[in-house]
């Protein structure tokens, strides 16, 4: 009877801890509504091939990582000629030739030999109605990252970390692409040493979208800018995506954090963008920027110039946003940095009947974000 009664306290106990690990929060900005896997049975990989079935398959699912799933070697490595864009210094980045990148875009960079991990390449292929979530701070993907793509949705990941893809190359591969899906909730998640794009939002419609309370690390032995600050940030590229990008840490990077174009509605809010080499923004043609709220610390170059698309980012004509988001807009704060003061308003009609994220002055923004964003802070 003993027995049998340690063994009920056991499967009682695993249950309880089971029953504990969900969702914290919920979506905020366009997104709003996404549900992930919502009240399936977690289930805890135990290998990288389970954990590749699991995001994989047909089944809504609750995923719940409890360690590191390290890709690294698992698909063999490459050795090929690449070349060397930014010279051949040890702290700059390499490129492998995807796609001949090499010899339709740099024919004058210098040849070299890059030996690089296969597995980085390509993300782990995520299917509709999954919440991928990290226990404390014990969820890593190692060499390899996620790929949202082909007509789903309805994708939860949080409280992850995603790190070491091919850091010394471009094309080395990316943390986190979406391309053609809708309703993504990307919250709380660390990513670092990244070959390519921390996060990426392809050509294709990617609709409803939020990047929230995440730390995109930049800090890396190698980059395009050969000083440590990477590149190759955040690419928002779609067509007709509304993306909310809110309450992020966006530390030691030189450009692309983020680069909008392709006919993109971005709301940037209550983000603190931190130690910046180059320049933060680029807006591209049919890039369209609400950006409130937010803390530039040490950015020299918030914009890059020329902007191509539109930009309202006032400093003083923030009762313009009452029309469009039924509030008025927050001001932006700067230091040790440059600024940025535009008021394009035509496209904030596109903001109307769409979820909109709430606002903070950002007088507590650089405290309250430097020490919430990414993995383990929930």
């Amino acid at each position: 009877m003993k027995a049998v009664s340690l063994l009920t306290l056991a499967t009682a106990a695993l249950s309880s801890t089971a029953a504990a690990i969900s969702v914290t929060g919920s979506a905020e900005g366009f997104a709003q509504g996404v549900t992930g896997g919502g009240s399936a049975d977690p289930v805890y990989p135990d290998s990288i091939d389970e954990l590749v079935s699991y995001l994989g398959d047909d089944e809504a699912r609750v995923i719940v990582l409890t360690k590191t799933f390290d890709f690294t070697d698992s698909e063999g490595t490459t050795t090929d000629t690449g070349c060397a864009p930014w010279g051949t210094d040890s702290a700059c980045q390499l490129a492998i030739n995807q796609n001949d990148w090499c010899t339709n875009y740099e024919p004058d960079a210098p040849t070299v030999s890059v030996t690089y991990d296969n597995a980085g390449t390509l993300g782990i292929t995520v299917n509709s109605d999954k919440t991928l979530l990290g226990q404390g701070d014990t969820g890593v993907i190692k060499g390899k990252g996620l790929r949202i793509v082909g007509g789903v949705s309805n994708i939860i990941i949080q409280n992850i970390a995603i790190t070491d893809i091919n850091p010394q190359y471009v094309w080395g591969g990316d943390g986190i692409t979406l391309n053609d899906c809708d309703l993504v909730w990307i919250d709380h998640v660390t990513t670092a040493r990244i070959g390519r794009q921390h996060i990426v939002l392809g050509t294709e419609a990617d609709n409803r979208v939020t990047i929230s309370n995440s730390f995109i690390n930049g800090e890396s032995t190698w980059s395009a800018t050969c000083d440590g600050y990477h590149y190759w940030g955040i690419y928002l590229d779609g067509s007709g995506d509304l993306v909310t990008l809110k309450g992020n840490y966006i530390y030691k990077t030189s450009g692309r954090a983020p680069k909008v174009q392709g006919n993109t509605l971005l709301h940037a809010v209550n983000n603190y963008w931190s130690e910046n080499s180059g320049h933060a923004f680029e807006i591209g043609t049919g890039g369209m920027v609400l950006a409130e709220g937010n803390v530039f610390d040490d950015i020299t170059t918030i914009v890059e110039d020329p902007v191509d698309g539109s930009l309202f980012t006032s400093s003083s004509d923030t009762d313009v946003c009452s029309t469009y988001l039924g509030r008025a807009c927050e001001v932006n704060g700067f230091s040790n940095s440059g600024t940025f003061d535009q008021s394009d308003t035509d496209f904030l009609s596109n903001f109307e009947g769409n979820n909109i994220a709430s606002a903070s002055a950002y007088t507590d923004v650089a405290s309250s974000v430097s020490s919430s964003a990414g993995q383990g802070t929930i």
